[in-house]
């Protein structure tokens, strides 16, 4: 007997299959070993050892492998993920394995496959090798690295920038990405252009557009029209030319080749540019294709590894490509000699293949049905892209017009192209991820097919046309985007990207705000307290330097040690360094730094950091318990304070502004901003009566708000009719979850396109139905595994809003993580059901009974004698203690008792 560890339990499942009863397969579920999260796992002093320890729910894993090879294993083989990562899990499975004295004499050989085939797999475990401590190695220097970053930084945070969540070796230079992107933005000044077009006419009556490039013998550069007087003088130069005939045509073949099969980095930014996939479902839903679905009968794996940094495919790959090509769309689509590749990404280890189909002839149409729809659409794109690069290239003919006016002064220039030959591109075309607007106008115009002219030809003047234009900042990033930029700078590695942006907005330091990156406060404080005290650990070059000597580890040409000796004592130095920083002096950097972003204005003669309440102070960047926020300082004097929040409305934050008088009561109605947003409030506080108040919901501008929609939403809740079929009154109005529209003892939410003010009777009865339809179904099972065999209940499998779950009566149970929801069986869900009752105190489900338990019933009158004596006693008791005791304090209220 063999046995044969893997990570996941749907790669186990599969690989069992191919492999047959000689095997036993266990899955590890991912990392069994991990250094503890307190100080001391990494010591320094010691030469840098690492104290591990063994997960709890990981330890019943390596148990049951313990199991296996306690009846007999001839060989154990560790066939984990084949990269860094994956070659530190075999280390800690084996470890963990020897601390039960479990291996003994049995021989561990470790089996490798980048994709999971009956062939590949067969393959590697008839040709193992040794583990590669190299490997492991880097893999513990980057583990170490990180968190002795991690346990060092984010105190020196804690200490001197209350509110601060924590700081990463890698993932603090993104959030600098991010910051320094939105920094360019806010002090980007846009530059007004102009251009001007003209449309002409042939003698046989085609159009052809053209736009203005010579005026008076000058070359026009992009801002050479910077009014608009200039662009209509230009239009007056054009419109009083005697004539305008072809002074030239240029015409040029060119080539365009197709991009090269998918790393981990591009799938991610085309996943993110074509299917709006996030990096981390990118990710988990690759890890699916990766480890296999059920295609007629038999489990395969639909595509190689997906973490990988390598643009080759395998020859036996490019002969299938190649194959299908010629079959799918003809041999001219097939080039004379097939395509290589290499990585032009910094620091590329290309130790496997490009991430593609594991058969090509596989179309993405024969396993439609068998995929969901996420995977679907991801194995599609693989294949496209993976067919596209070794199709022929592209041809297309590039054709440029020059027209000149009769009197010399104006020339203008027609550019468009004919694809004599679609090559990949019937197939496939990249995505860009920040689209330029001039570029792309000027590539429409490319693609544009111009009408068959010769040089002299005359051509009638028709439309004249100027056009404004301003410059545009740089775009903020998208996942994409800043996957691109990370990957150019080599920082990081194709299996740490998903977890770099997840981290960052679980920490709150960003958020994706229309599919692109917005730095929050908490970020930019974070970013500029680094950028200036631990400036060398968020440069890019140090940390790109970082990334090149742990790969340098995994070749085997550096010491893994050496390494961390060099990083450390120069970081230890600048800890030292900051231990006798005061806090004020942080407030006066932040408020230096990023004063220009904290207090704006578009208007000159306003002073940004006036207090709007004592007028003589001084706004400012002040540290509270719960972090930083902008205070007067005429403090304590003066109490004005608002969050750090550039984004709201300045006047509402600035204070109460008053949109006028309620004219039936005369009381001033204002906006206001509190803890959990703008609210309007009716008149003034006067002793223990409040005033009225109401949320404003977010669909309405709080900038345009005027005082007649504020006393419409003041007077809410409003009635909107009878319900046609109970006859009862509907009402709409505004509570703590937003808008609703109520109707007996039923309640429904607005959508964000419905408007409380105006949502009529039909919308509202319709709102009403579909709410207690939702509420009727309850959360839907995505798999039902079969009774409990105890009380008979269903098991399910659910989809939850933290992660997959299984089911029964009121217990629910998480899946351990990277089990994927229809691989879990019935027995496994018993088991983390029945772990879950027990540490929720919860009593195992009973078998059910067809005979209560027989007993005498007591009378009524028995059953109030008893609970009379009970009483009497209790009183007793009560009034003894009492008499024992001193009288008790008052209860903490949180004000001062005297």
């Amino acid at each position: 007997m063999e046995v044969i560890v893997v990570e996941s339990p749907a790669k186990a499942k599969t690989i069992g299959k191919y492999l047959g009863d000689d095997f036993v397969v266990l899955a590890s579920y991912g990392h069994v070993r991990d250094l503890p999260p307190k100080d001391g796992s990494v010591r320094p002093d010691e030469d840098f050892e690492m104290t591990y320890q063994t997960d709890p729910k990981s330890l019943r894993r390596i148990k049951d492998i313990a199991a296996a090879l306690a009846k007999g294993a001839d060989h154990l083989y560790l066939a984990t993920d084949p990269d860094r990562e994956g070659e530190a899990i075999s280390w800690h499975v084996l470890a963990a394995l020897n601390e039960l004295s479990a291996v003994g004499s049995i021989p561990v050989e470790r089996v490798v496959f980048s994709e999971i085939t009956k062939s590949a797999v067969r393959n590697a475990v008839k040709n193992p090798r040794s583990l590669d401590m190299h490997l492991v190695n880097a893999q513990q220097a980057r583990r170490a690295l990180d968190y002795l970053v991690g346990f060092n930084l984010s105190p020196v945070l804690w200490r001197k920038l209350p509110g601060s969540r924590s700081a990463g070796r890698v993932q603090s230079v993104a959030l600098r990405l991010v910051c320094e992107r939105e920094t360019e933005i806010e002090a980007f000044v846009p530059q007004e252009y102009w251009t001007v077009e003209a449309v002409f006419q042939t003698a046989d009556g085609a159009r052809l557009s053209a736009r203005l490039t010579h005026l008076d013998g000058d070359k026009l550069g992009k801002f050479a029209l910077a009014t608009e007087a200039d662009a209509h003088a230009a239009v007056a130069a054009i419109q009083g030319a005697p004539g305008f005939a072809v002074a030239d045509v240029e015409a040029k073949e060119v080539r365009r080749n197709p991009p090269p099969p998918f790393t981990t980095s591009t799938l991610q930014q085309e996943a993110s540019r074509k299917l709006r996939f996030g990096a981390r479902q990118t990710m988990r839903t690759a890890q699916r294709l990766y480890e296999g679905v059920d295609i007629g009968g038999e489990v395969t794996g639909l595509i190689t590894y997906m973490r990988t940094d390598g643009v080759q495919i395998a020859a036996e790959a490019v002969r299938g490509c190649r194959s299908v090509i010629a079959s799918e769309f003809g041999d001219a689509y097939v080039p004379d000699q097939p395509r290589a590749y290499r990585s032009t990404a910094r620091n590329a280890q290309e130790a496997h293949e490009a991430i593609r189909p594991t058969d090509l002839a596989r179309r993405p149409a024969q396993v439609r049905r068998t995929l969901g729809d996420d995977e679907y659409r991801l194995y599609e794109l693989i294949w496209k892209r993976t067919m596209a690069s070794q199709m022929a290239g592209a041809r297309l003919e590039q054709a440029a017009v020059r027209i000149d006016g009769g009197d010399g002064r104006a020339s203008l220039r027609a550019t468009g192209q004919i694809v004599l030959f679609d090559g990949f591109l019937k197939l496939y075309r990249e995505s860009r991820d920040d689209p330029d607007v001039a570029a792309d106008a000027a590539a429409d115009a490319a693609d544009r097919g111009l009408p068959q002219v010769r040089k002299g030809d005359t051509l009638g003047r028709d439309t004249v046309t100027p056009s404004r234009h301003f410059t545009e900042p740089p775009p903020r990033f998208t996942e994409a985007s800043l996957v691109k930029k990370l990957e150019e700078l080599g920082i990081g590695r194709p299996s740490t990207y998903a977890s770099i942006l997840s981290v960052l907005q679980e920490r709150n330091y960003v958020r994706l705000e229309k599919n692109r990156f917005v730095p929050e406060d908490r970020g930019r404080l974070v970013t500029a307290f680094l950028a200036n005290y631990f400036e060398r650990y968020v440069e890019y070059g140090f940390t790109a330097a970082l990334e090149e000597q742990l790969d340098r580890i995994s070749a085997g040409e550096l010491d893994w040690k050496t390494v961390l000796r060099d990083f450390w004592e120069p970081f230890l130095q600048a800890i030292d360094d900051t231990r006798d920083l005061r806090v004020r002096e942080v407030l006066d950097l932040l408020d230096s730094v990023l004063g220009p972003h904290f207090f704006r204005t578009t208007d000159p003669n306003v002073d940004p950091r006036a207090c709007p309440v004592c007028e003589d102070g001084r706004l400012g960047i002040k540290l509270g318990k719960f972090g930083a926020f902008i205070g007067c300082s005429n403090y304590p004097e003066c109490r004005h304070t608002r969050p750090l929040d550039a984004t709201a409305d300045a006047a509402a934050e600035t204070g109460p502004r008053v949109l006028g008088a309620d004219p039936d009561s005369g009381l001033d109605v204002s906006l206001r901003k509190g803890a959990y947003g703008h609210y309007l409030q009716l008149g003034e506080s006067e002793g223990d009566e409040r005033p009225k108040r109401i949320s404003v919901p977010k669909t309405i501008d709080v900038n345009e708000l005027e005082l007649e929609t504020a006393l419409a939403l003041l007077a809410l809740p409003r009635e909107i009719g009878h319900h046609p079929e109970t006859g009862d009154l509907i009402t709409a109005g505004v509570g703590r979850y937003g808008p609703y529209v109520h109707h007996q003892k039923s309640y429904a939410s607005l959508p964000a396109g419905d408007d409380v003010l105006s949502v009529g009777i039909n919308r509202a009865v319709a709102l009403l139905a579909d709410a207690r339809a939702r509420r009727g179904r309850g959360p839907q099972p995505l798999r039902e595994l079969g009774d409990h065999p105890d009380d008979g209940k269903p098991v399910t499998v659910h989809a939850g809003r933290y992660g997959p779950y299984v089911k029964h009566g009121r217990t629910n149970a998480t899946l351990p993580r990277g089990t994927p929801p229809d691989a879990v069986t019935l027995e496994q869900a018993l088991e983390l059901v029945a772990a879950r009752a027990a540490r929720s105190g919860k009593k195992p489900a009973a078998k059910k009974s067809g005979t209560k338990k027989p007993g005498t019933k007591k009378s009524p009158a028995k059953k109030a004698a008893k609970k009379t004596a009970k009483n009497k006693s209790a009183k007793k008791t009560a009034a003894k203690k009492s008499a024992k005791k001193p009288p008790a304090a008052p209860a903490a209220t949180g004000e001062a008792t005297d």
